[in-house]
Order: structure tokens, then C-alpha cells, then sequence
């Protein structure tokens, strides 16, 4: 196996607990707390019958390197990953492959071009699960890495979403275009706003850092910008905000479309 590594808080060991208990090789847990939620996550480490434990606040910190660890941290092995953005949608395309066209999960992809602080892809991250991402884009130099800062703030979702670090952002979204995914960037600028845009499809979100947003070869690179509707004194949201903004539309736009596709689909086979 990998080299193990330390995830800590309760969101991060308890997903990686819940979805893949044997690649956990010890977990700590700092005894002076007593209260319910330490005691519930107590019951389930020996549940699962993993080796379990006691080390103070001062050793969870040195371990994990800060000390938002809520009192818990667990030794790991590296999940098997997949390696290459192709792999994944070649897999996603090919589970897709038997079913009705209107029961096909169309990709949805989120891009990040600029955002190299590790709370705020944390915080993409966990929304990008929530929200059914199947993969989270960045280039290599220009974007944060996935570290244990990122892993807790994500609680979890570092474990779920495959998170790409590209050489060549604008080459890759070139190549999600020959794959018929659509590019939609995000601009304070664009006239078009986020509700006038159809994200039933392959669709990639592209969202630049606060403040700076996409670079100049990013925009000119998607098939269409968007913005979000600002209607206070505020000019721009936090990226993490902006992008369960745009993939909860996006996801809401995809769940009306199958209900409306059910409800046609249910008319038909009653009709005489």
C-alpha cells in the first residue's frame, strides 16, 4: 500500500470510516473530551474494530498540523484513485452507455482556474459532492493542492471527488469540448446571467478566484460566460458560494428535466 497520511476532524475521518474502514490503520481521539458527538464517534471506531486511540490536543496538533482537528485524527492508506481525466469520463461514459437517453447522467464538471487557498477548495470540494460533480478541475500552477487543511474543510468530499491538477487549463477545457461537454464561464461582465443558461447537459463550470476571477485565456476559451445576479451593495460572492450557486442550478435544472421527462414518459404508456 501507499504511504499512510493523517486525515483528522469529524467529517473526514467519518466518511473515510463509513465508506472504506480498512484503509484506516489507527484512529486518536483526545479522551478530555466527553461530550455526545465524541462519545457517538467513540461507539463507531469500536464498532468497526479498528485500533483506537488516546492522545491529548497537543499530539492531534502536531499530527495533523492544526489544531481545528476537533479532537480526532486517524492514520490512513491512499485510496486508490483514478488517474487521468480521461479514464473518468471514458468509465462515466461507458455506465451510460445501455441506458434511454433520457436516462443518461450527462457529465457535469467544475473548474477552478486561480484558487490556490486551500479553505475555499475545501469548501468547492464539499459542494461539488453535494451537488453530484464528477470531477474538479485546477492547473498545476496556478491552484491549491489537496493537503489536510483542504481534506478537513471538505469533510469528506477530498475522499470522493477526483480533484485534477492540469498542466494546461485552456488545452483541457479544448479537450472537454471535442468531448461535446460545454464550457460556461462565470463573469461579473457577461450579460447573460446563470438562470438563462441550459446546464442539462455536458456541461463544465468554469469559476475564477474572488476578486481577480478567471484569467484572460480561461474566458476566451469557454463556449459561453454567465454571470450570477448581484442585487446588493456586494460585487462578487466567494468562490466556494459562487459555485454551490451554479451547480445547485445546475442540479436543479437536471431534476426538473427528468421529472418532466418521467411525466411524458408515464403519459405515453397510458395512452390508448
Amino acid at each position: 500500500m501507499s504511504n499512510p497520511k493523517v486525515l483528522f476532524g469529524f467529517h473526514a475521518v467519518g466518511v473515510r470510516l463509513k465508506t472504506a474502514p480498512k484503509s484506516i490503520i489507527e484512529v486518536y481521539f483526545d479522551p478530555a473530551r466527553r461530550d455526545a458527538r465524541m462519545r457517538q464517534f467513540v461507539d463507531k471506531v469500536n464498532e468497526s474494530g479498528l485500533r483506537l486511540i488516546e492522545a491529548d490536543g497537543m499530539r492531534l496538533a502536531k499530527m495533523s498540523g492544526s489544531h481545528g482537528h476537533q479532537g480526532v485524527a486517524a492514520r490512513v492508506h491512499e485510496l486508490a484513485q483514478i488517474t487521468s481525466l480521461d479514464e473518468l469520463l471514458e468509465q462515466l461514459e461507458a455506465s451510460q452507455a445501455d441506458k434511454p437517453a433520457s436516462e443518461r447522467e450527462q457529465p457535469l464538471i467544475l473548474v477552478l482556474d486561480g484558487v490556490t487557498d486551500p479553505h475555499n477548495l475545501g469548501a468547492c470540494l464539499r459542494v461539488a459532492d453535494g451537488a453530484g460533480v464528477h470531477a474538479v478541475i485546477a492547473p498545476k500552477d496556478h491552484a491549491a493542492g489537496i493537503n489536510a487543511t483542504v481534506a478537513k474543510v471538505a469533510s469528506g468530499a477530498a475522499e470522493t471527488v477526483p480533484y485534477f491538477m492540469v498542466t494546461n487549463l485552456a488545452r483541457t477545457l479544448n479537450e472537454l469540448k471535442d468531448r461535446n461537454i460545454w464550457i460556461i464561464g462565470t463573469s461579473d461582465q457577461a450579460a447573460k446571467t446563470l438562470y438563462q443558461a441550459d446546464l442539462t447537459g455536458p456541461v463544465a463550470l468554469v469559476l475564477g478566484a474572488e476578486g481577480d476571477g478567471m484569467r484572460q485565456l480561461t474566458a476566451k476559451t469557454c463556449d459561453e460566460l454567465v454571470s450570477i445576479p448581484m442585487r446588493g451593495a456586494v460585487e462578487s460572492l466567494n468562490v466556494s458560494v459562487a459555485s454551490g450557486v451554479c451547480l445547485y442550478e445546475a442540479l436543479r435544472q437536471r431534476l426538473t428535466a427528468a421529472k418532466a421527462d418521467d411525466s411524458s414518459t408515464q403519459a405515453r404508456s397510458m395512452m390508448p
